[in-house]
């Protein structure tokens, strides 16, 4: 106890060194731990990119395929599911819910999604988390557009504004549908997920700009045009996002199921399915193995801690050596009132445990205000749901780690000074 004593007021008649020794281990462990719960909730989001999904079905590709074109809007799909076999595999038994997506059309260059109503009331994301808008309500209507979080904000789209679809993906566009321009009437919260790169827009309206029913979308515009989109819609008024026959095939559809028992069974019929080639996968599965494949850069992001960690504690040895030239005639004049060569050892041992523990509990501190601050903007930016919850045994293993690495570092000026005899210290040599 009254080496612990002896050891505080020494630190603290070096103040200014102590203090920045200990802060350089703080932002070190502040960052390990923002870096690692960073990456294992990124692992978690990024699994959950759609949650609450229970099958994708396409067209047999690829599963990791068949993902990236339906869920990220990258790449193409080389073929579509007929309509016929989405209304029967939306029929089965179990079968609780289904989201027709066509893909295909773009709007300087981010994807537009044609679905219907069922989208914005099933779609979940990150923990099941229901979409939301931040502005105006779903479409209604045959011509009306809801807005990604981010293609408003890059474009600086607002409710009224019109929209033009272009046909094909990307930013390579084949056609434009001036003829046909859709009324932005939504704007969705940020989610962190493709969602908020994309246009949503009925999936009769894909059928209607491509020619097909072109009285019928015609007379739908023109009542569209009657109605005062500034007001709430009321869902039970006439929508005429039906008027328009349904399109001979789409990209692929989500199926959500009442229990998950009904999910293996109707995997293996959709594999099976006689009559047409069909892929059905499982998002979360598919997702971890496309994680797996990325795997190098949570390894980097680990290994970047580590070496910000080293680099906080070799700083620490370097302010301990530097001081222990000056304290050679404080050591001495502690010998001389009769301390021991083990007790200079161990309160330099002790000083740098003190630094190193108290320099982790401001770290820890410095870390909860990071997460409490970063948490919504890497939500809504990176998609990233970041779980702040007391410290996992894996993170408390990582801190007795830099406790014990403390330890090891302050060993070397402690034997440094074990060694300093009472004559070197009472004589120092300019």
């Amino acid at each position: 106890m009254l080496l612990i004593k002896l050891a505080t007021k020494s630190l603290l008649n070096r103040k200014a060194s102590a203090l920045l020794t200990l802060f350089t281990i703080a932002i070190s462990v502040m960052l390990l731990m923002s870096i690692e719960r960073v990456r294992v909730d990124a692992k978690s989001s990024f699994s959950n990119t759609i949650s609450g999904t229970d099958l994708i079905v396409g067209a047999r590709t690829g599963d990791i395929q068949l993902l990236l074109s339906s869920v990220f809007r990258i790449g193409h799909a080389n073929n579509g599911v007929s309509w016929k076999s989405y209304q029967y595999i939306s029929g089965q038994r179990g079968v609780k819910w289904a989201i027709p997506m066509s893909l295909g059309d773009s709007h300087k260059g981010l994807a537009v999604l044609g679905t219907n109503k069922d989208y914005f009331e099933h779609y979940r994301f990150a923990k099941k988390q229901s979409l939301s808008f931040s502005q105006g309500h779903e479409f209604n209507h045959l011509f009306e557009v809801v807005l990604g979080a981010e293609v408003a904000n890059t474009l600086g789209y607002q409710l009224g504004d019109e929209v033009v679809i272009a046909h094909g993906m990307g930013n390579t566009s084949f056609h434009n549908h001036d003829d046909n321009p859709f009324k932005v009437v939504g704007i969705l919260n940020p989610t962190g997920t493709p969602v908020d790169k994309t246009l949503h827009i009925p999936l009769a309206a894909i059928e209607a700009i491509h020619g097909g029913h072109a009285h019928q979308h015609e007379a739908a515009q023109a009542d569209a045009n009657d109605h005062d989109h500034d007001h709430d819609h009321d869902h039970d008024q006439h929508d005429d996002v039906d008027l328009v026959g349904t399109p001979k095939q789409i990209t692929a559809f989500l199926l959500g199921f009442d229990s998950p028992l009904y999910t293996l069974q109707v995997r293996r019929n959709i594999n099976q399915y006689k009559d047409e080639a069909l892929l059905a996968i499982m998002p979360g599965v598919t997702l971890r193995e496309l994680w797996e494949m990325l795997s190098i850069v949570e390894k980097i992001l680990l290994l970047f801690s580590i070496v910000v960690v080293l680099i906080s504690l070799l700083g620490m040895l370097t302010s301990l050596l530097s001081s222990l030239n000056q304290r050679r005639r404080e050591l001495a004049i502690l010998r001389s009132v009769g301390a021991r060569p083990w007790h200079i050892f161990t309160l330099i041992s002790v000083e740098s445990l003190l630094i190193t523990g108290l320099g982790c509990i401001v770290g820890i501190a410095l870390f909860y205000a990071l997460m409490l601050l970063g948490a919504d903007y890497l939500q809504s930016h990176a998609g990233i749901s970041l779980n702040i919850a007391l410290l996992s045994s894996y993170e408390l293993m990582l801190l007795a780690a830099i406790m014990v690495a403390g330890f090891i570092v302050g060993l070397i000026p402690a034997t440094r000074a074990y060694f300093y005899s009472l004559a070197d210290g009472m004589s120092i040599k300019i």
